[in-house]
């Protein structure tokens, strides 16, 4: 792969395993936007626009030094996920899911924001996540301007835990704002250390995530995934259930025995399994 700086931003070119679609369309971030071009999204205090152009990746408002110190990891570019498809292809379920969603890499995202917008995902549609969370970003973030267009970053908890219960419910939260806040103020107070949770082995780190209030075991799973790199981690809920007993009947149980199922099958690479899987049912099951 080759970096190179340009007008518009940074261009990656000859990317394995890179699709904006697959990326963003696959139930794992809620602030990434197809907007005609490209897929206009908000992490940190960044706004960039991610487009393919015959293989190539443009990252919009980015440099060189951007990619080097933000996007690269969040992109996780260091992995080789020629490797991962490798390991998983003896399964001929997951061969034909890696083959359609071919482009999916597991974002590291911020487990603050990630957290929260999970709490915030649990009985609801993605739809309705996405105008809440940006319901929040607007009232309590900062604001961020490119190509005239306004954007604000994600609350930071200090934000969150100062903000009533009341407010957080005029954001479109419901019976949630209670989780947010409580969850925010543990935060804030110290008795929720993100980072130390990050350093944690899996089940340590499951264990200290439900802790905190409106986080289940498919929210603290996704966490986990989606923000601290624990790709064991394999978030079930019914339609991820709906999938595995579609294609592996013998999973059937209850959400922990699924799971279970899932790690003896694919091991520690049983978060990546649960993309491909996720993306590819969602065209075959109905």
């Amino acid at each position: 792969m080759e970096i190179i700086q340009v007008s518009e931003g940074v261009l990656l070119k000859d990317v394995d395993d890179f699709y904006p679609v697959h990326i963003f369309e696959c139930g794992q971030a809620f602030r990434w936007n197809w907007d005609g071009t490209g897929y206009v999204g908000v992490a940190g205090d960044r706004v960039i626009r991610v487009s393919c152009h015959e293989g190539d990746i443009l990252l919009e408002n980015a440099s060189i030094e951007d990619y080097c110190s933000f996007w690269r990891r969040y992109f996780d570019m260091d992995r080789d996920y020629g490797q991962v498809k490798a390991a998983l292809s003896c399964d001929p379920v997951l061969e034909k899911a890696m083959e359609y969603g071919w482009g999916i890499r597991i974002l590291n995202q911020d487990p603050w924001e990630t957290l929260i917008s999970f709490i915030i995902s649990a009985n609801n549609n993605i739809p309705r996540i996405k105008r809440i969370i940006e319901n929040l970003a607007a009232r309590f973030g900062r604001r961020v301007s490119w190509r005239g267009r306004e954007f604000y970053t994600f609350p930071a908890p200090v934000d969150l835990a100062g903000a009533s219960v009341e407010q957080l419910m005029a954001c479109g939260c419901g019976y949630r704002a209670d989780y947010i806040k409580r969850t925010a103020e543990m935060v804030c107070s110290g008795e929720i250390r993100l980072e130390q949770i990050t350093g944690l082995p899996y089940q340590e780190a499951y264990k200290a995530l439900m802790a905190c209030p409106g986080v289940g075991p498919k929210v603290a799973d996704c966490v986990l995934l989606f923000s601290m790199g624990k790709t064991e981690a394999f978030p079930v809920d019914v339609w991820i259930k709906k999938v595995m007993q579609r294609f592996y009947p013998e999973s059937s149980g209850t959400n922990r025995e699924v799971k279970e199922f899932a790690w003896r099958k694919f091991g520690h690479l049983a978060g990546f399994a649960q993309q491909y899987l996720f993306y590819y049912a969602r065209e075959c099951i109905t």
